[in-house]
């Protein structure tokens, strides 16, 4: 063969060649190439969306976090007033119970002073009989002279 005509069909055949291969090999290709850029498109658009998503979520967390450290710090301050006037109301109970203990310690004690005077004064008064029977050399009667026992009581 020649030269020249191998290479006309040659020519022809890469034609062909080229021809088929933009007719039928070409548009799979592009097509898969062009759903291949959309999907790694969509999948950026995807993480730039997360990645938004991602900051206000973070945002919101933050927000309700302050919240919850803001309420949480309040509740902890309504405990701590809450625990101060218990320990108030307490001492005020404390110190109304002692004064208490020691009007009733105070009325006692005016009452033993009031028993003791007045044993005392029937003591005194006993003696004063036993005084005066020695002195008269006679009994002097209790009963008889109740009245005046009495008066001497009251002087005492």
């Amino acid at each position: 063969m020649n030269i020249n005509a191998t290479l006309f069909l040659q020519a022809i055949v890469f034609a062909l060649f080229v021809w088929f291969t933009m007719s039928w090999v070409w548009p799979p290709i592009a097509r898969a190439l062009d759903e291949r850029a959309a999907k790694i498109a969509e999948g950026l658009s995807a993480a730039d969306k997360a990645k938004a998503d991602l900051q206000a979520s973070n945002r919101r967390v933050e927000q309700e976090l302050s919240v919850a450290r803001n309420e949480a710090a309040k509740r902890l301050a309504d405990a701590e007033r809450l625990a101060q006037a218990m320990i108030d109301e307490a001492k005020q109970k404390a110190a109304a119970e002692g004064a208490k203990m020691i009007e009733q310690a105070r009325v006692e004690a005016s009452q033993e002073v009031t028993k003791a005077r007045e044993a005392l004064r029937d003591s005194v008064a006993a003696l004063a009989v036993k005084g005066a029977e020695q002195i008269l050399r006679r009994e002097v009667d209790a009963g008889v002279h109740a009245e005046l026992l009495a008066r001497l009581n009251a002087e005492l």
